[in-house]
């Protein structure tokens, strides 16, 4: 399963539920592959910590091979690191992406990813992407299966909510058939404020797939990002820690089921 964590807003907490997600499937016995397309590097850092430093290959490496075509490509195993946690590997990212985006637009690379993705054995694949709707961003909702939006609960990012669906949408008839959005994840949520509260009700209302679990805002998160530790690792029994697994379990679930249908249908 490829599932790619996308909106055009930032600071709605994409690498955040990225690895957090990804660290409950790693925990539970899933191969799992964290794919970092931001030039920020958060999911990096997040994951690796001061490792992050040192790196030598990184995805900057994976995408510039497609712009010199080497007779020898390194293959795509040689830019993926281990993490500290087991079953958990990450291919990071660093701020020279960012200059590669405009050359790989214009040469038209964007199903490269999806070819590389398909060529490796994990059990699951998330992609962390950049707060904007280009290259790197394209180029995982052509590789993903699915797509999980976070949002916070403001009017601005309420009216970007609908512009990023319809690019999902385009993205879906033009090269990714298969691409569904499997839940918008509404995140930092403050459940005794009303507008909150009154945004999810009206997004639900509409007939937006709002997932039922809420992510609390928690100030705990900025030491998870500190000790460079998934909720998970940091305090399992904390409020935090256990959405996030309820989470994990609501998505699970669903694509269970989603699958049992496929298979009635066949």
């Amino acid at each position: 399963m490829k599932r790619v964590v996308f909106n055009q807003k930032g600071g709605v907490g994409k690498s955040t539920i990225t690895c957090n997600l990804a660290a409950i499937a790693a925990a539970r016995g899933a191969r799992t592959l964290v794919i970092d397309l931001d030039p920020q590097a958060n999911s990096t850092r997040y994951l690796l910590g001061d490792a992050a430093d040192s790196l030598e290959n990184t995805a900057t490496g994976f995408f510039d091979q497609m712009l010199n075509f080497k007779l020898r490509p390194l293959p795509t195993e040689d830019f993926i690191a281990a993490t500290p946690f087991e079953n958990l590997s990450v291919l990071p990212a660093d701020g020279a992406l960012e200059e590669l985006q405009a050359k790989l637009e214009s040469r038209y690379k964007i199903y490269k990813l999806r070819e590389a993705l398909d060529a490796l054995d994990y059990d699951e694949i998330w992609i962390d992407t950049p707060p904007a709707l280009h290259f790197y961003t394209r180029s995982a909702l052509i590789a993903a299966d699915a797509c999980l939006i976070p949002f916070d609960c403001d009017e601005f990012a309420r009216r970007a909510l609908y512009t990023l669906l319809d690019n999902v949408a385009e993205i879906r008839a033009d090269h990714n058939p298969a691409l569904e959005i499997e839940g918008i994840i509404v995140n930092q949520f403050q459940a005794r404020a009303t507008l909150p509260q009154q945004v999810v009700t009206e997004l639900r209302g509409e007939g937006l797939p709002v997932l039922n679990t809420l992510l609390s805002a928690s100030v705990k998160i900025k030491e998870s990002h500190q000790q460079a530790k998934p909720m998970i690792h940091l305090d399992k029994s904390h409020k935090l820690a256990l959405e996030y697994a309820a989470l994990f379990d609501e998505l699970t679930a669903a694509q269970k089921a989603r699958a049992k249908s496929a298979k009635k249908r066949a």
